[in-house]
């Protein structure tokens, strides 16, 4: 099976995040889309973050009307700090009958010559990227990499950081969010102070 993994925070998970999860499977030829959530950084203090587990038990409840797409804890089980070189090399072992690819951003992926073992990664690894608004450039080597596909996407701006601020502010971001995402982030009471 091949199989697409979306790392993120994913704090909250909103629907900009389905959006383009579903789009991949429906348009590429991922089978699955797993989310993985990535964990806290225990060396880094983020007030604004949630548990680990409760930014789980968020993307579980987003994504299981959705049979193609997972929710993941797989990072929270590796040593910290996450790189995803070492992430890919334990599902790969893990699931040997699995073909793992990345999803990524076009803002990351201008950025992925800098990630640990990057090449490593493109490697073993295709990458699927979606279009974002975002400045600076590709490195061109990147550009026409053989194992680096773009996928015609729709480009979505919301961000976790304006519904946090947003539920901050009182304001009303329920369109942002699945239902059981609201109404766990309601009846915890998240993101208020």
């Amino acid at each position: 099976m091949k199989v697409g993994l979306y790392f993120g925070s994913f704090n909250p998970i909103h629907v900009g995040h389905l959006i383009i999860a579903n789009h991949m499977v429906e348009y590429s030829d991922l089978e699955e889309v797993w989310m993985v959530v990535t964990p806290h950084n225990p060396f880094k203090k983020k007030k604004t973050l949630l548990d680990n587990h409760h930014r789980y038990e968020l993307v579980f409840r987003a994504t299981e009307k959705y049979p193609h797409l997972k929710p993941s804890d797989i990072e929270f089980k590796l040593e910290q700090p996450n790189y995803t070189v070492h992430t890919l090399a334990h599902l790969t072992e893990l699931y040997p009958q699995h073909e793992f690819c990345l999803i990524m951003g076009e803002d990351n992926l201008k950025s992925f010559h800098k990630w640990k073992n990057y090449d490593t990664i493109l490697a073993h690894h295709n990458v699927y990227v979606y279009p974002r608004i975002s400045n600076g450039s590709l490195e061109s080597s990147l550009l026409s990499h053989p194992k680096i596909f773009k996928v015609d996407a729709p480009i979505i701006e919301i961000s976790s950081t304006s519904i946090r601020k947003g539920i901050r502010e009182q304001k009303n971001v329920q369109p942002l969010l699945t239902e059981s995402v609201w109404s766990y982030i309601d009846q915890m009471n998240f993101y208020r102070k």
